[in-house]
């Protein structure tokens, strides 16, 4: 049954659907990048709320900025931006259609229509999901980069720019200009601090057009931290195949965990959902609760998906249920990462690791290696070696985070030890492989990449740990480097 308005009725009665009428939803949010986030995160939760009875004039519109989101959109158009969620717990699978979503804009050079939505005095809410490494920011000095091409159109052409940044600010010089208010800019991306790194590029690219706009921007807008915590694997194939198995012909579904959590700093300048009405905490520890979450999930996920991918496992369940690659994660986690992490209201770190033990061994997600370990370069200047950096100033191990390091430095190498490739699987892979062989003989050439490592070449004891580990993985193997540091 090919998903639409129309059928929503005849679906089978198992199906969840949307308990409201669609046609009374008002937009009230544009959001930038949609990928999976959308659909199994900021989406669910507005149905929830539609569901009650409150908020119908907060739904989405979908927008960006990339040829992909043209497809994207025709797909979305084609089924009256209707998506299902199915989730998969080890116990059994459900499905749910979600409709919180209403329009989604056309994808064009100059953003026009973009802009226009923006600048249009419903939208009280601008969200961004444009992976960790889209903000424009040199991941080793955290400063914005003017110097990016895109960048460098968007200050001389801001009336028809290329990047969403460009377009946001566009928007709000029209707001401006208009009288008609600010937005809230809210970054839905895992990083530290996200709410900061937008405001950083968006204040930045400002500047560089019209320092009294930027300024305008700084007093007005607001740009509040989230954290995103739920493990939503890519849509391939066996996605669109699943969705069959329920009876629906949808060209966009994502399966999720049955897991979902959403911190929010409560800092918002037009307005905001009531999501507090559905599970979502709003805090001002939100800087504590995503370090948890970053450091021992994203950055958890890096360290058993790597060694997996080297020994040519392809999910992240396979991988941590492998007792060696477990044994290494916990020991990992335990010696390196939860120093650093503290408790949150509702969970330590101790109950948040074996809470990630279960998250990832569960066999019904499928989550692959390859889609953990996909642009490497910004989850590690992001993830682990923000962790680096904290053990080496206060002393304690960063052996295994060390370990980390090699094997990645191993994986890009682009040959898995059963002779298999590794597909191009970075936005800088020529780069990185072409380093990686280099390495292979002379390790430390590895932590030259300044833009991924920065200043970390330099500490010495890092450095002499790595240069162990890189050697030790040519000599003896994956399997034999992750035996003698789990042994120790």
């Amino acid at each position: 049954m090919h998903l639409s308005e129309s059928v929503l009725n005849d679906l089978p009665t198992l199906i969840k659907r949307p308990a409201y009428d669609r046609s009374s939803l008002k937009p009230g949010i544009v959001h930038i990048g949609l990928g999976n986030f959308q659909r199994a995160h900021q989406a669910w939760y507005l149905q929830q709320l539609f569901n009650l009875g409150l908020d119908h004039d907060w739904a989405v519109v979908g927008a960006g900025v990339r040829p992909y989101d043209a497809k994207q959109r025709e797909k979305f158009l084609k089924q009256d931006c209707l998506s299902t969620l199915i989730e998969l717990a080890p116990s059994g699978r459900s499905a749910e259609i979600v409709g919180s979503m209403v329009d989604y804009v056309p994808v064009e050079d100059g953003n026009t229509t973009l802009i226009r939505r923006m600048a249009d005095k419903a939208t009280r809410i601008v969200t961004l999901t444009v992976t960790e490494g889209g903000y424009y920011i040199n991941p080793s000095t955290g400063e914005f980069d003017a110097s990016h091409p895109d960048i460098r159109y968007d200050i001389a052409h801001i009336e028809s720019p290329r990047t969403a940044f460009g377009a946001i600010v566009a928007a709000l010089k029209v707001r401006r200009l208009q009288g008609s208010g600010p937005f809230t800019c809210q970054s839905c991306d895992n990083l530290q601090g996200n709410g900061k790194v937008m405001h950083r590029t968006i204040i930045s690219l400002a500047s560089n057009i019209d320092p009294d706009l930027a300024e305008w921007i700084d007093t007005n807008c607001a740009f509040p931290c989230s954290m995103v915590d739920c493990i939503v694997p890519a849509t391939g194939p066996d996605e669109l195949a699943l969705v069959r198995e329920f009876g629906i012909d949808d060209a966009v579904p994502v399966t999720h965990e049955n897991f979902r959590q959403w911190v929010i700093e409560d800092n918002f300048c037009a307005g905001r959902p009531d999501w507090s009405q559905v599970g979502v905490t709003f805090s001002d520890r939100v800087q504590d609760y995503e370090t948890m979450k970053i450091r021992m999930l994203n950055a958890g996920h890096q360290i058993v998906a790597i060694p997996g991918e080297i020994l040519s496992i392809e999910t992240v369940s396979d991988c941590i249920s492998d007792t060696l690659m477990e044994t290494f994660f916990r020991k990992v986690q335990s010696d390196e990462i939860m120093p650093h992490i503290k408790p949150v209201p509702d969970i330590t770190p101790e109950n948040y690791l074996e809470l990630l033990v279960q998250r990832f061994s569960n066999p019904a997600l499928e989550d692959t290696t390859r889609r953990v370990c996909f642009d490497g370069s910004s989850r590690h200047a992001g993830f682990i070696l923000p962790i680096i950096r904290n053990g080496l100033s206060s002393g304690t191990s960063v052996e295994g985070l060390a370990l980390v390091e090699a094997l990645w430095a191993r994986m890009c190498e682009g040959i898995r030890e059963d002779g298999s490739i590794i597909e191009p699987n970075d936005p800088f892979w020529n780069e990185l492989q072409y380093t990686a062989r280099l390495a292979r003989h002379e390790p430390r050439v590895w932590l030259e990449q300044s833009r991924v490592y920065g200043d970390l070449a330099d500490a010495e004891d890092f450095a002499r740990k790595f240069e162990y580990w890189l050697t030790e993985i040519w000599s003896n193997g994956c399997e034999s480097a992750l035996k003698t540091y789990t042994s120790v």
